[in-house]
């Protein structure tokens, strides 16, 4: 394992279980295939966004911010 999917492991690590479950989906199941922008739109989302509000524009109790709106509607299908 690289030194960058190591640290990807690490942040896909949540301080919720249930998001710590969706993580693992997408990751196992999308983001090596995933095109590049969506790539990089799914780190941006782990690394700067708080883990509530991951969970709460997920499970539709929010309104998606327009820079995550992408990657939200991929991780949905994981939910």
């Amino acid at each position: 394992m690289s030194a960058a999917e190591g640290r990807l492991r690490w942040l896909l690590r949540r301080g919720m279980k249930e998001l710590d479950v969706l993580m693992e989906r997408y990751h196992a199941h999308r983001f090596h295939d995933a095109p590049a922008d969506e790539k990089a739109e799914f780190l941006r989302l782990v690394t700067l966004a708080e883990d509530p509000d991951i969970w709460a524009w997920v499970m539709g109790y929010d309104t998606v911010p327009a820079e995550y709106a992408a990657i939200i509607e991929q991780l949905r299908i994981y939910r």
